[in-house]
């Protein structure tokens, strides 16, 4: 019988072919923690008296969610992370470093990879070819000691993507909609496999966008075969000697399939407050804005920005709006500023903030007031996700949201 990219990667670091449902140590490629998750798997690790890493090399402690300290108690849980490193070896992305999953695909995960983090959007690196999974803190404590994990092998949803998106519309419009059809629970513990002509032809920004939001499905992982995109991006960013080709097999069983024609979707906003509340941005025509942020590990990417710059060039941000950009990582913040697109933003009333998570997590940087409205591109929009229980978040594309920011109200970009 056929395996899905999953239980492929799954039974190479098991040593053996592995059926859905199984429970399975496997070996663990690289492993990830931040600095919301981080302290708690070092103190786990000190309470065994087991504080080692196998693999220092492949694991990465990022300071990125509160990127600089916001107050003297995440300072000092950096340097609690930071102690652990100087005394394990492992890797330290400091602050402005950027977002930990896309400083993973940019330097770290590879085609085949089974990575474990404590963050749940570790989904991301699907996008190349890896299973990628977020799991609790102390699970990822002991996967960094020991350089293996028990898991259960998900069963596996087929998204089957054909024809191509329409002008203005986006793969997070596209997500958006897979989101809203399959539900924020309705695939629970499954990986999903994008396949399909379409999930070739997408680029490779475009693919770890849907990785990304894999997990606002509940799923497990959300993976693309590693194919000659995948290629060409580990050669662009560096490392072409770590692509491998990776596919699912032609007879590979799936639970359940869904397809989606792509040039029947349009520009989707998430309402508050679940992500699977979507509906077309005509629907939420109108809406007034406090606040347009642009960023995240699912949209702070140069393509992203690129697309949000073009819409703003040579305008001006509407009266009482604050908007907000982030890059993902240093990569992109200097790509950006070598572009000419940081000037774009700020010129046009923009507020350039440092790579990291931003406002995305409430920590800083963009808090919202009560009863405020922020539309957003990043991955969730939940009661107090940015800093406030009485906030309200709408999640779109960096075209809907830059095409918001103009105009003061939720907003098609088509319509700018």
């Amino acid at each position: 019988m056929g395996q899905t990219l999953s239980e492929r990667i799954i039974s190479a670091h098991c040593g053996r072919e592995v059926e859905p449902g199984e429970l399975v140590i496997a070996e663990v490629d690289a492993a990830l923690v931040q600095d919301g998750t981080g302290p708690l798997s070092v103190s786990e690790l000190e309470r065994a008296g087991y504080v080692r890493a196998a693999h220092p090399s492949r694991t990465v402690i990022f300071l990125d969610h509160s990127s600089p300290s916001s107050r003297k108690e995440l300072s000092n849980a950096h340097n609690i992370l930071r102690d652990f490193a100087a005394e394990t070896g492992v890797i330290v992305s400091e602050i402005g470093d950027g977002v930990c999953h896309q400083r993973m695909v940019e330097d770290y995960t590879r085609p085949g990879d089974l990575l474990v983090g404590a963050d749940s959007h570790t989904v991301t690196s699907g996008a190349l070819g890896a299973f990628a999974t977020g799991m609790g803190s102390t699970d990822v404590a002991f996967a960094i000691a020991l350089g293996k994990v028990w898991l259960r092998v998900p069963e596996s949803f087929k998204i089957e993507l054909t024809g191509s998106l329409p002008a203005g519309v986006y793969a997070k419009d596209l997500m958006l909609s897979i989101i809203g059809r399959i539900g924020a629970d309705g695939a629970t513990y499954k990986s999903l496999d994008f396949v399909g002509p379409a999930a070739g032809e997408l680029t490779m920004s475009e693919r770890f966008t849907l990785s990304n939001m894999s997990v606002e499905a509940g799923a497990k992982a959300g993976i693309f075969a590693a194919d000659e995109k995948t290629k060409a991006y580990l050669k662009e960013v560096g490392r072409p000697g770590d692509y491998r080709k990776i596919t699912p097999d032609p007879d590979a069983v799936y639970e359940k399939t869904f397809t989606f024609d792509l040039g029947k979707i349009e520009p989707t906003v998430s309402f508050p407050h679940t992500v699977d509340n979507t509906r077309p941005v005509g629907e939420a025509r109108g809406i007034k804005i406090n606040q347009a942020f642009i960023g995240t590990c699912t949209n702070g990417r140069l393509d992203d920005l690129r697309i949000a710059a073009e819409i703003v060039k040579g305008k001006k941000v509407a009266g009482g709006v604050r908007f907000l950009i982030c890059p993902a990582s240093r990569k992109v913040y200097l790509a950006a500023l070598g572009d000419g697109l940081l000037e774009t933003f700020v010129a046009a009333g923009g507020t350039v903030l440092p790579p990291g998570c931003g406002p995305c997590v409430g920590i800083h940087q963009g808090v919202l007031g009560d009863g405020e409205v922020c539309i957003a591109t990043q991955n969730r929009n939940f009661h107090g996700r940015m800093g406030n229980p009485e906030g309200f978040i709408y999640l779109a594309s960096p075209a809907t949201v830059a095409a918001s920011a103009l105009t003061g109200e939720i907003t098609d970009s088509r319509r700018v």
